[in-house]
């Protein structure tokens, strides 16, 4: 059951409690124990920086992505992630073949502004996020003004077992970020599923 089904402009759905908190519970700690996490370099406006936060690709032989001028393998299915991803590729109604695991250690892990739109995603991607840990600030922008030369701006809180989905234009016409906060805060796996075109 989603409780936002969409939003102005974008096709995006959130369930606040898709799994529940034990389940949530015991994926975290699964997770944080059983990924090869790493901290991947990034090329941005030409120079090579640490992400500033911990991440894996995880996913089926060949599906290879490319981001931010870097290729990345998969590393194979964690048990633990298997029927997570069965589970999801039925909600969305999509064969999830890869996904994106992020580790936020504390508030000061973030992601910049961007749009998941690269070539191997394909047009209109599914992209099924699930947040486990603490709960962070998740914020939706437009990429081109209204007609009052304002861009369209949504903040969701994405708490421990929530599932947000984005469809249709949702990355063509919004970028998202995960900002940093000052505020203490725990750490927070995001698990965003998709599916890669070879």
């Amino acid at each position: 059951m989603f409780d936002i089904s969409s939003l102005p402009e974008a096709d995006v759905q959130l369930s606040h409690r898709w799994m529940d908190a034990s389940a949530a519970d015991t994926l975290l700690t699964a997770l944080m124990a059983g990924i090869p996490w790493t901290r991947h370099r990034l090329r941005i406006f030409g120079r090579e920086v640490e992400a500033p936060r911990l991440s894996c690709w995880i996913g089926d032989p060949g599906a290879l992505y490319r981001y931010s001028g870097t290729r990345f393998v998969p590393e194979p299915w964690p048990a633990a992630l298997v029927p997570v991803r069965d589970a999801l590729s039925e909600a969305a109604g999509v064969a999830f073949n890869s996904v994106l695991a992020n580790l936020y250690r504390d508030g000061q892990d973030a992601m910049g502004w961007h749009s998941d739109d690269e070539r191997e995603l394909g047009p209109d991607p599914v992209i099924a996020s699930l947040s486990l840990g603490a709960t962070r600030r998740f914020v939706l922008k437009g990429r081109t003004p209204d007609a009052e030369g304002r861009f369209a701006r949504h903040v969701l809180e994405l708490p421990h077992g929530s599932l947000l989905v984005m469809r249709g234009e949702t990355q063509a016409r919004f970028r998202h970020a995960l900002p940093r906060t000052a505020r203490p805060v725990g750490p927070r796996i995001n698990l965003t599923f998709r599916r890669i075109l070879y």
